[in-house]
């Protein structure tokens, strides 16, 4: 049996890149005409112009704080489908309320490589704990478990002895849910006298999950991976057998951007995750997730050649209120702009005296007392608001994607 779900996993990166920008020039093509915010957001882009990561740079990322304002202007869905909502095969809510489609194709969440990285294989049984209830958590899951060939046990979350009596009685071996959950069954079923023996898969998404409860789950006999998944865009990346890193899924293009910026960083830097999804009937263009990661140097250890997220790394929203004024890390970065020998930079908020108090640290390798001077003025004059400036070491500064930090005691 193959170690992968199929050959396109392992093909060489340079003939991902030129496959998959091709088919996003194809897709671009077809939707724009359906799409008005699509079209919006390609205004002045020359489609056939789109042959590399460099050319995707120049369009405008759509951010998912932008999309419940979209959708209330456009219900519902902002304009952004391109089959009729009669048409789809769900038409899903998440909390907002933001509503997300979902086609007819065959894994359109793209869940099936993550399942079957997970040990997932045909004939399995697989217990479903997402909810069914409007949002598209069970249905991603279910997909990507019928796409590898399972049966599926549309259990939903909750309900902890019914689900335990499931167990008991149609032996599922598989797991699809929040990592805390499987803890809460595993246990639950061994109080009751009935443990679930049968389970020895999972794939778990939707909470964290640390070391500790890594390591729980395992000393039960589970292996679980974890996948990282949104409503908007399905499985994004997914862990493997390697344990190093999770491998962005195939069928779409990931980027990591400066927050609040369209502006892509290097590898191993940590900024907002963006993915383009090469989907007909919803084609996200440079769609913000709001997340923080970085790329992984290098392929996976298991054989699979895409890229590698290190993971979630915190929220990338580092809107902040200083003084009663809202303080955003483009404005930072404008800042940044202005200065483009500077490193990294960083604004801390503070409160001193029953006031706010701002400083902005800057990497330089010159610490003349006018570079200080010069960036205090593009801080006022970029914010409206008056801050200290520290000149400090490059490198000195933590590679954790934050540009605002809010220092200030809670409450």
């Amino acid at each position: 049996m193959s170690d992968f779900f199929d050959a396109v996993e392992t093909r060489p990166h340079e003939q991902r890149e030129i496959a998959q920008f091709s088919e996003l020039r194809d897709i671009l093509a077809w939707a724009r005409p359906a799409a008005p915010a699509l079209d919006r957001q390609l205004a002045g882009i020359d489609i056939a112009s789109l042959t590399d990561r460099a050319a995707l740079a120049a369009i405008p990322v759509l951010r998912k704080g932008d999309l419940l304002g979209m959708q209330k202007v456009a219900p519902p869905f902002a304009g952004l489908t391109t089959t009729g909502d009669g048409m789809l095969r769900r038409l899903l809510m998440s909390p907002g309320p933001i509503f997300d489609p979902e086609g007819y194709a065959a894994d359109w969440w793209g869940a099936g490589r993550a399942c079957y990285a997970a040990g997932f294989r045909k004939g399995d049984i697989v217990l479903n704990t997402f909810s069914y209830h409007f949002t598209p958590g069970a249905f991603i899951m279910e997909s990507g478990a019928h796409a590898v060939g399972c049966a599926v046990i549309p259990a939903g979350p909750g309900q902890t002895e019914m689900q335990i009596e499931a167990i008991a009685a149609l032996k599922p071996n598989a797991y699809a849910g929040t990592p805390d959950f499987l803890k809460i069954l595993l246990d639950k079923a061994e109080e009751a006298g009935k443990p679930a023996l049968s389970l020895r898969k999972a794939l778990v998404s939707g909470a964290a999950f640390p070391p500790s409860l890594q390591a729980a789950i395992s000393a039960k006999g589970v292996e679980a991976y974890q996948a990282y998944a949104t409503a908007d865009l399905g499985i994004i990346a997914y862990e493997t057998e390697a344990r190093a890193g999770l491998v962005v899924n195939e069928g779409i293009i990931l980027e990591i951007v400066r927050p609040g910026t369209n502006e892509p960083l290097p590898d191993g830097e940590v900024g907002e995750i963006v993915v383009t999804r090469l989907n007909k009937d919803y084609p996200l263009l440079r769609f913000g997730t709001g997340d923080l990661s970085k790329i992984i140097d290098g392929a996976s250890p298991c054989g699979r050649t895409n890229r590698r997220l290190a993971g979630w790394m915190g929220r990338a929203d580092q809107r902040t209120k200083v003084k009663g004024m809202f303080v955003d890390p483009a404005q930072i970065d404008a800042v940044a702009k202005q200065h483009p020998g500077l490193g990294r930079m960083r604004l801390i908020v503070t409160r001193e005296n029953e006031t706010d108090v701002m400083t902005l640290r800057a990497e330089s390798e010159s610490f003349a007392g006018d570079l200080a001077a010069a960036l205090g003025k593009a801080l006022q004059a970029t914010t409206n608001l008056k801050g200290a400036i520290e000149l400090v070491p490059v490198g000195s500064l933590p590679n954790d994607g934050k540009v605002i930090s809010d220092e200030r005691p809670a409450g």
